[in-house]
């Protein structure tokens, strides 16, 4: 088989080979020579892991049990790796750098994301759960589904992020990474470090994203 023959001949066959390894298609876009892209990308796909199906495969994986340091990017470089191989696709990563690639702007180029009033990215469905663990750039220009989501933060009332960092660490005003990293340090930040970030729970879209409590504890303890 050719890379050409290779190729996905729509956003769908994407997804479906996306979530055949617990990964889920979080946005895609056609770049032009602003959005820091390969030459020749015809199309970015962003991935993001498919809630709540990926903490039981990626703990059951190699990468999780080896020990070794950087379990989810290992385990991200791999699969997504032989994803783009088999969609004759170029696989992104947002780690591994510097220089890294400006996966922030991507997903707001994807019309599926907008900077949140707390400044992290808001997504239309994982809310301020969006995380991507990386990207594929396909040469054709596939078809875009005709979508118009809308910043689900225009609409939301309480705006509960702004107010849920127990040591407001995290608002309006930016983030404060040391006053985060002393607080989840001590006894009083056990909820954060167990049960993720208290701001990106609050987020209405968050909580009925499916992300595991356990995932973000994974999360939390590796920014410790």
């Amino acid at each position: 088989m050719t890379q050409k023959d290779a190729l996905p001949p729509d956003l769908d066959a994407v997804q479906k080979a996306a979530r055949a390894v617990h990964l889920d298609v979080a946005g895609a876009f056609h770049p032009n020579a602003d959005h820091g892209c390969p030459a020749g990308t015809g199309t970015l796909i962003l991935l993001s892991p498919q809630e709540p199906a990926f903490w039981p495969a990626f703990t059951a994986s190699a990468e999780f049990g080896d020990g070794a340091p950087d379990p989810m990017d290992r385990w991200s470089a791999r699969v997504i790796g032989k994803l783009a191989e088999d969609l004759g696709a170029t696989p992104l990563f947002p780690f591994g750098g510097p220089p890294f690639h400006p996966f922030y702007a991507w997903a707001l180029a994807s019309g599926r994301a907008w900077a949140s009033p707390v400044r992290l990215l808001v997504h239309d469905s994982a809310g301020l759960f969006a995380s991507y663990r990386g990207a594929l750039a396909v040469p054709n220009r596939l078809e875009l589904p005709v979508q118009n989501p809308q910043n689900p933060c225009k609409t939301c009332q309480t705006q509960p992020c702004l107010s849920a960092c127990p040591v407001s660490a995290l608002g309006a005003n930016g983030y404060d990474v040391p006053a985060c990293r002393a607080y989840i340090a001590g006894s009083s930040g056990r909820d954060c470090v167990e049960s993720g970030c208290a701001v990106r729970r609050a987020c209405p879209i968050s909580q009925h994203h499916g992300r595991l409590p356990a995932q973000s504890a994974f999360h939390m303890k590796a920014f410790q």
